[in-house]
C-alpha cells in the first residue's frame, strides 16, 4: 500500500497540463483534447440538404460528417460566416467528425486543476449540452473561458 504525503506550505504543487485544441465559434471559445484531433485541413465542399446544421464532406477518401456549430448553437448560417478550416475529430468508434471554423485553431496547455465538470443541470438546459467541462484561464490581462466539447455527445446530438 502506498502512502501519500501532504506537501508543506513552502513546497509547490505541480499540476500536469492538458493539451487542448481551442477555436472560436461565435462569442464562445471551444476546445477538444489534442488526442481527439486527427488534423486540421482546408474546408472541402460540404454536401447536405441545408435543412440541418450537418453535412457530408470527403477528406482523403473518407466521408466525414460535418457539424456546423455556428448554426447549431446560434442559428447563424455558414454562408454569412467565412469558414476556411475544418477540424477533423475521431470518435471512439472511429467515425470522423468535422467542425468548420473561421480561424486557425490554437494548441494550448491548461493546468488540469483549472478544468472542471459542467453541472448536469446546465448541460440539460443550454445548447452547450455538447460541452462536458469548463476551464477559466487567465492570460496576461485577459481571462478566457474554454468549453471543452464531449465528442461522443456531439456525435449523438446530430
Amino acid at each position: 500500500m502506498s502512502q501519500t504525503s501532504i506537501p508543506s506550505q513552502s513546497s509547490s504543487i505541480v499540476h500536469p497540463n492538458a493539451k487542448l485544441v481551442a477555436f472560436s465559434v461565435g462569442q464562445l471559445t471551444l476546445a477538444v483534447r489534442i488526442e481527439q484531433v486527427d488534423k486540421v485541413v482546408n474546408l472541402p465542399t460540404v454536401y447536405g440538404s441545408g435543412l440541418k446544421p450537418v453535412g457530408l464532406a470527403q477528406v482523403d477518401e473518407h466521408d466525414i460528417t460535418v457539424i456546423d456549430l455556428q448554426r447549431r448553437l446560434f442559428d447563424i448560417t455558414a454562408q454569412s460566416m467565412p469558414t476556411p478550416y475544418l477540424i477533423l475529430l475521431q470518435t471512439r468508434s472511429g467515425e470522423g467528425i468535422g467542425i468548420p471554423v473561421s480561424d486557425m485553431p490554437m494548441l494550448i496547455e491548461v493546468p488540469t486543476n483549472l478544468i472542471r465538470s459542467l453541472p448536469a443541470s446546465y448541460r440539460r438546459a443550454d445548447t452547450l449540452e455538447i460541452a462536458s467541462h469548463i476551464a477559466i484561464v487567465s492570460e496576461a490581462e485577459q481571462t478566457r473561458t474554454l468549453f471543452l466539447l464531449d465528442v461522443e455527445r456531439l456525435r449523438h446530438s446530430i
